[in-house]
C-alpha cells in the first residue's frame, strides 16, 4: 500500500487549522485548482458525513470517489474509501501546535485494484496526483488562515447541568427560525471570549455561569469564525429564561442526534455527545 506524507506550516492556532480542515469551501477549492470537483453535505464536514469527489484522470473525464469521515477534533482529521476505483484509500491530518504555528501532516495511503499494473499506474499517475493535491490545499490553508485573523468571533455556549446541555430555539433570521442553537453572541472590542460567553448568558438567559474550557475546532461561517465555549451555571443563578429566542430545553446524549440543530452546531454533535456522557460518568 503506497503511502505519501507532506506536511506545511501554517500560522495559526491548532484549532484554528483544524476549523479550515472542515471548511467545505477549502477543499472543493483545492481540488477546482487541480481540474477535480468536491462535494460535501454542507459548509463543514462532520463525523460520518460522506464527501463525494469527481477525480479528473483526463481531459473531459472525471472517475467518481466518496470518502466518509471516521474522525475529527482539534488533532485533525481522517477519511477512508466508501466507493470508488480503489480497494482502499485512507487519508489521516494530524496537527500538532509549535512555536511558529501549527505542523499539519498529510498522510495519504491507498490500495490499487490491479496488481503489479495498479502499482505502476500508482507510480506513473497516482502519486503525482496525490501530491499536486496535498499542495493544492496547503496553499488553500495557508491563504484562508491569513484572511481568518481579521474576522469577528461569535463565541456559542454549551451550558451542561446535570448531564444535559441547554439549546435554544432561534427567532431569526426566517431561514433560521424554529432551529436549535448553543446560545452565544460576537465578542466585543476589547473583550475576552470567556467574559463574552459570561455577557451574552447574561443577556440571551438570565443566568450567570461559569466557563470550564473550550468544545471542539474553530468554525469558520461567512464573515466570522465561531467558537464553542464550555460552561456550568453558577452556584444560585436562576433557571435559564428566553428571553431572546422562543424556548429553551435541555437536551441529552440520546437526544443530540435528533435535534434539529443550525448547520454551525451541527458541526460539534459529536463533541456534545462526548461531553455530556463524560459528565455522566462524572455525576452518576
Amino acid at each position: 500500500m503506497p503511502v505519501l506524507r507532506s506536511t506545511v506550516l501554517i500560522d495559526a492556532p491548532q484549532r484554528t487549522v483544524a476549523g479550515l480542515l472542515r471548511d467545505g469551501t477549502v477543499s472543493a477549492e483545492a481540488m477546482r485548482r487541480c481540474g477535480h470537483r468536491f462535494a460535501g453535505s454542507g459548509p463543514l464536514l462532520c463525523l460520518g458525513e460522506t464527501v463525494r469527489f469527481g477525480v479528473r484522470v483526463a481531459p473531459g473525464v472525471r472517475v467518481p470517489l466518496r470518502t466518509r469521515i471516521t474522525a475529527v477534533s482539534p488533532s485533525g482529521i481522517e477519511s477512508v474509501l466508501v466507493a470508488g476505483p480503489l480497494r482502499a484509500l485512507e487519508h489521516r491530518t494530524t496537527l500538532t501546535p509549535t512555536g511558529a504555528g501549527t505542523l499539519v501532516l498529510d498522510e495519504v495511503a491507498w490500495t490499487s485494484l490491479l496488481g503489479v499494473l495498479g502499482r505502476a499506474g500508482d507510480v506513473v499517475r497516482g502519486r503525482g496526483l496525490v501530491l499536486r493535491l496535498l499542495a493544492a490545499r496547503s496553499e488553500v490553508l495557508v491563504e484562508q488562515a491569513a484572511q481568518l485573523v481579521d474576522r469577528p468571533v461569535v463565541v456559542a455556549t454549551a451550558l451542561v447541568r446535570d448531564g444535559a446541555v441547554l439549546a435554544a430555539q432561534r427567532t431569526r433570521p426566517p431561514a433560521l427560525a424554529g432551529r436549535w442553537e448553543l446560545p452565544g453572541g460576537r465578542v466585543e472590542e476589547g473583550e475576552t471570549e470567556p467574559a463574552a460567553v459570561v455577557r451574552e448568558m447574561r443577556e440571551e438567559l438570565g443566568v450567570d455561569v461559569r466557563v470550564t474550557g473550550r468544545l471542539g475546532t474553530d468554525l469558520p461561517l461567512p464573515d466570522v469564525v465561531l467558537r464553542v465555549y464550555t460552561a456550568e451555571p453558577a452556584p444560585g443563578s436562576p433557571e435559564p429564561q428566553p428571553l431572546e429566542h422562543a424556548a429553551l430545553r435541555w437536551v441529552t446524549a440520546d437526544d443530540v442526534p435528533d435535534v434539529d440543530w443550525v448547520a454551525a452546531d451541527r458541526a460539534v454533535a459529536a463533541d456534545l455527545l462526548t461531553l455530556l456522557r463524560g459528565a455522566v460518568r462524572s455525576h452518576p
